[in-house]
C-alpha cells in the first residue's frame, strides 16, 4: 500500500512521464492506486528493457523514501497486454481512468490526482493525442 504515499505516488507520475519525454514510449492513460499501478504505452524500446528500468529506477527511489534496504519494492511479475486497435486503447483507456472510481475512492475520475484523468491534464477522447497513430485502424 505504499503507493497511497504522496511522495511515492508523486515519483511514480514524474517516472512514467520522464520515460514519456525521454523516448522510451509514448504514455497513454495511467494511474497510481495504492498498491498497483495500471499504465498504457507505446513502447519505443523492448517491453522488458522498458519495465526494467521504470520498476528498477522507482523500486530504489520508494525504497530510499520508505527506509527501507535489501527488499524488493515492486513484485517480479507485470500483466502485459497488447493492444490492437483504437476501440480497445479506448476501453482500456476508460477502465484505467475509472479504476479510482470503481474502487471508491472519488466520484469523478478528473478528481484523481494520481491519474491521467485528473483535472488539470486534457481529457482523453476518441481524437486524443493519448490515442498513438501507429495503432491499426481495425483489428
Amino acid at each position: 500500500m505504499y503507493l497511497q504515499m504522496e511522495s511515492i505516488a508523486g515519483l511514480m507520475v514524474e517516472s512514467l512521464q520522464w520515460g514519456a519525454e525521454n523516448g522510451r514510449y509514448e504514455l497513454g492513460p495511467y494511474v497510481i492506486m495504492a498498491n498497483h499501478v495500471h499504465a498504457l504505452f507505446l513502447p519505443k524500446v523492448p517491453v522488458p528493457k522498458l519495465m526494467q528500468g521504470l520498476k528498477g529506477y522507482t523500486g530504489k527511489e520508494a525504497n530510499r523514501i520508505l527506509g527501507r534496504t535489501g527488499e524488493p519494492f515492486w513484485q517480479s511479475e507485470s500483466n502485459e497486454h497488447f493492444v490492437r486497435n483504437p476501440a480497445e486503447f479506448m476501453r482500456i483507456m476508460r477502465y484505467i481512468e475509472q479504476n479510482p472510481v470503481k474502487a471508491g475512492l472519488i466520484k469523478n475520475a478528473a478528481d484523481y490526482r494520481w491519474s491521467s484523468a485528473w483535472r488539470e491534464k486534457p481529457h482523453a477522447t476518441a481524437s486524443s493525442p493519448y490515442v498513438p497513430a501507429a495503432l491499426p485502424a481495425h483489428a
